[in-house]
């Protein structure tokens, strides 16, 4: 096991990466397993419902790309520290709206710290672990994803169970204050990056500033543009299906709370396999080998999953390759950003290029929200999703294989 070779600071650092994600899913994924309430409590269509997904994605863009901007100048570990109780507050706040409108400024403030802590924390592991660990690495950080997204849907079925609907989102939202606990652990045990701390002393020496603009500079345009693409392709892909998959099986297939929990945690089961599977083959085989595989698979399984006609029996097995494939996507990507862009730039260039993608990605749940009033939800998931994962593919093609490059 790779993990035995790694040394006590890369432990402690993957320790509270592993933690902010989780915590971050937990606090993002609860809003799906709500919609159906909240189309219920407030009447919203599903087209509202669509809009608030969006607007939370894109202020997650917004705060990405600031974070990562806020990391280079002051230091990773003190702006994830920010982020986590940026997000953990305003999701808390959620608890007490009582209008659709009140519901989107919040998750839309709440989304500027969860996009936040992600552009960070992968910065973080990327400079922090050696370079032949570092996709198992931030993989494993990736994974945790499934960790939170598990815990959201224990705690829904937990809490639907044991209070009513129209108290019981409120509770869930509530629950969102307890990551802020993390920010003890990332103060008592985190330090800075020995590659971020000599690149700031160099910095201070020679007098050079560098603007985070540069990620747009002629050098560096192409990179910019291609990356975010692809990363647009992934979560709009990711957040179609995820997004609306719980109303999905409610109304399309009609399952239960308990039910579609069931269905849900196969899915996520998957997920957390898949993040791990595909962090080990994006060492082995390479970036974008690994992304190719996965984008065609994610097309293949979801196709079948919305658009054949099957049985629930069927579709609950279907469920754990769903997962498996459209989440492990993700594995490689905070490695292959921070390696493309250099370390002057490398929170600022990850931080927008995957931010901007989950921003334009984000249009896709809006989308899906918007044409299923006139054709089926099953149909619409399927034909956008479908259509992000083709991005995907396209876009590799004129991307380099940076695996095993060293950050400098």
């Amino acid at each position: 096991m790779w993990l035995k070779h790694t040394n006590p600071t890369e432990r402690i650092t993957l320790t509270a990466s592993f933690g902010g994600y989780a915590v971050d899913a937990f606090d993002y994924m609860i809003y799906t397993m709500l919609i159906p309430t909240l189309m219920t409590v407030w009447s919203m269509s599903k087209a509202e419902a669509g809009l608030i997904a969006t607007v939370t994605l894109w202020a997650s863009a917004l705060g990405g790309w600031a974070a990562g901007v806020l990391a280079d100048r002051y230091g990773r570990v003190r702006v994830l520290q920010w982020t986590v109780l940026w997000f953990s507050f305003f999701t808390f706040l959620c608890g007490f709206t009582r209008t659709p409108e009140q519901l989107m400024l919040a998750r839309a403030l709440q989304g500027f710290g969860f996009g936040g802590e992600w552009s960070v924390g992968s910065v973080l592991i990327a400079e922090t672990i050696r370079s032949h660990y570092r996709g198992r690495a931030v993989g494993l950080v990736q994974s945790s994803w499934a960790i939170g997204w598990g815990a959201a849907a224990l705690a829904f079925a937990w809490i639907y169970s044991t209070v009513s609907p129209e108290l019981a989102w409120r509770v869930l939202f509530w629950m969102g204050i307890l990551p802020a606990l993390l920010i003890l652990y990332i103060r008592r045990n985190l330090t800075e990056p020995e590659v971020y701390v000599h690149a700031k002393r160099r910095e201070q020496e020679s007098s050079e500033k560098t603007s985070f603009l540069a990620i747009f500079s002629p050098a560096i345009l192409k990179t910019t543009i291609l990356a975010s693409i692809l990363i647009m392709g992934m979560q709009g892909g990711y957040y179609t299906i995820t997004t609306w998959l719980p109303t999905f099986l409610k109304t399309e297939r009609h399952l239960s709370v308990l039910g579609t929990g069931g269905y849900l945690l196969v899915i996520i089961t998957g997920s957390f396999a898949g993040y791990l599977t595909s962090a080990w083959l994006s060492d082995h085989l390479g970036r974008k080998k690994c992304f190719m595989l996965f984008a065609l698979m994610s097309l293949l399984i979801v196709t079948t999953y919305m658009q054949i006609p099957i049985t629930d029996a069927q579709m609950m097995l279907l469920g754990f390759p769903l997962g498996f494939f459209v989440s492990g996507i993700f594995s490689g990507a905070g490695a292959f950003l921070s390696e493309l862009f250099p370390h002057a730039l490398r929170g600022s260039g990850q931080g927008f290029c995957y931010n901007f993608g989950r921003g334009t990605g984000s249009f896709f749940p809006a989308l899906v929200g918007i044409l299923s009033a006139t054709m089926p939800l099953s149909k619409t998931i399927g034909m956008l999703a479908a259509a992000a994962y083709g991005l995907v593919i396209v876009t590799l093609f004129f991307l380099p294989e940076t695996r095993g490059k060293a950050l400098h």
